[in-house]
Protein backbone atom coordinates (compact mmCIF):
# COMPACT_ATOMS: atom_id res chain seq x y z
CA UNK A 1 0.00 0.00 0.00
CA UNK A 2 1.11 3.55 -0.43
CA UNK A 3 1.39 5.68 2.37
CA UNK A 4 2.74 8.51 3.77
CA UNK A 5 4.80 8.07 7.30
CA UNK A 6 3.53 10.30 9.85
CA UNK A 7 6.69 9.43 12.44
CA UNK A 8 9.25 7.09 13.14
CA UNK A 9 10.65 5.74 16.30
CA UNK A 10 13.34 3.10 17.28
CA UNK A 11 15.46 2.59 20.62
CA UNK A 12 18.53 0.96 21.53
CA UNK A 13 17.04 -2.45 22.01
CA UNK A 14 18.31 -4.72 19.32
CA UNK A 15 15.53 -4.67 16.04
CA UNK A 16 12.93 -2.29 17.66
CA UNK A 17 11.67 0.28 15.28
CA UNK A 18 8.25 1.27 14.38
CA UNK A 19 6.64 3.37 11.98
CA UNK A 20 3.46 5.36 12.24
CA UNK A 21 1.41 5.09 8.74
CA UNK A 22 -1.40 7.57 7.74
CA UNK A 23 -2.82 4.21 6.12
CA UNK A 24 -4.65 2.71 9.26
CA UNK A 25 -3.66 5.23 11.51
CA UNK A 26 -1.68 2.94 13.51
CA UNK A 27 1.85 1.94 14.54
CA UNK A 28 3.61 -0.90 12.47
CA UNK A 29 6.68 -2.41 13.81
CA UNK A 30 9.48 -3.36 11.36
CA UNK A 31 9.75 -6.92 11.54
CA UNK A 32 12.81 -8.25 13.30
CA UNK A 33 14.00 -10.57 10.81
CA UNK A 34 17.52 -9.49 10.68
CA UNK A 35 19.50 -6.78 12.40
CA UNK A 36 20.40 -4.90 8.94
CA UNK A 37 17.31 -5.95 7.26
CA UNK A 38 15.22 -3.52 10.37
CA UNK A 39 17.98 -0.75 9.98
CA UNK A 40 17.83 -0.59 5.87
CA UNK A 41 13.83 -0.47 6.11
CA UNK A 42 14.23 1.74 8.54
CA UNK A 43 16.61 3.81 6.66
CA UNK A 44 13.96 3.76 3.56
CA UNK A 45 10.83 5.20 6.41
CA UNK A 46 13.41 7.77 7.70
CA UNK A 47 14.28 9.15 4.15
CA UNK A 48 10.78 9.10 3.16
CA UNK A 49 9.29 11.22 5.99
CA UNK A 50 12.26 13.82 6.01
CA UNK A 51 11.64 14.22 2.36
CA UNK A 52 7.61 14.05 2.49
CA UNK A 53 7.42 11.67 0.21
CA UNK A 54 4.83 8.15 -0.11
CA UNK A 55 6.31 5.17 0.64
CA UNK A 56 4.79 1.68 -0.66
CA UNK A 57 4.71 -0.47 2.95
CA UNK A 58 4.25 -4.26 2.56
CA UNK A 59 2.72 -5.76 5.96
CA UNK A 60 2.75 -9.18 7.00
CA UNK A 61 -0.33 -11.60 8.66
CA UNK A 62 0.57 -9.73 11.96
CA UNK A 63 0.53 -6.41 10.73
CA UNK A 64 4.48 -5.99 10.31
CA UNK A 65 5.80 -3.97 7.98
CA UNK A 66 8.30 -6.69 6.18
CA UNK A 67 9.37 -3.97 2.77
CA UNK A 68 9.25 -0.87 2.26
CA UNK A 69 9.67 0.43 -1.62
CA UNK A 70 10.41 4.77 -1.95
Amino acid sequence: MWTVVNQVYATHHGQNAWAHLANGNAWRKIAPNAADGVTNVFAMLVAAKANGKQAYVELDGSSQITAVYV
